[in-house]
């Protein structure tokens, strides 16, 4: 395990070992179709700026009255400053501080959003209603795309993955987030 100041140092060496944030992923979950799907959606728009994404249950469970194939949420994938931009806004609900537990072994890191209109300049509208939401941050360094093209896919070396530490370190810099 590297100290903050070791992995600061690896970094201004090689650029290319620095991690960036390679996507930030926005889901509201409302277990069933509809109206209030519509409404979910309609949240996700106004927030973002760009057209959410249905997503179909997995499997039927019939005390929750959720068929398998039924649209029951819906996600927005953002990229570059968009990212950054609602990330920023986000982490302001959670008073830019994140548990350890967030963090999984590949430096990714997510958190929930009990009601959306916590985020700053969204005001509360009883006609939509009030909305939960998860938001998923997916980092990777520079490179790592060999994994995911189509032509000539490569595997990524160990030394070239992300730990937590690095991913803490990073939104610690960058985001000026408390880790708790």
């Amino acid at each position: 395990m590297l100290s903050e100041e070791e992995i600061r140092k690896m970094w201004e060496e090689n650029p290319s070992l620095k991690p960036r944030i390679e996507k930030v992923v926005v889901n509201i979950c409302v277990g069933k179709s509809g109206e209030p799907l519509e409404k979910a959606s309609k949240v996700l728009k106004e927030l973002t700026g760009q057209t959410p994404c249905k997503r179909n249950a997995k499997k039927t469970i019939r005390d929750f009255g959720i068929r398998r194939g039924e649209p029951i949420a819906c996600i927005v994938t953002l990229r570059k400053q968009k990212a950054m931009d609602f990330l920023k806004k986000a982490l302001h609900v959670v008073n830019n501080k994140l548990s350890r537990n967030c963090f999984d072994r590949n430096g990714n890191f997510a958190f929930g959003i009990k009601e959306h209109i916590e985020l700053p300049g969204v005001k509360y509208n009883p006609e939509i209603g009030i909305f939960g939401m998860d938001i998923c941050v997916s980092l990777a360094r520079p490179g790592y795309r060999v994994k995911y093209r189509r032509r000539a896919k490569a595997r990524v070396g160990s030394r070239h993955r992300l730990t937590p530490e690095e991913a803490m370190v990073f939104v610690k810099d960058t985001l000026g987030v408390e880790i708790a």
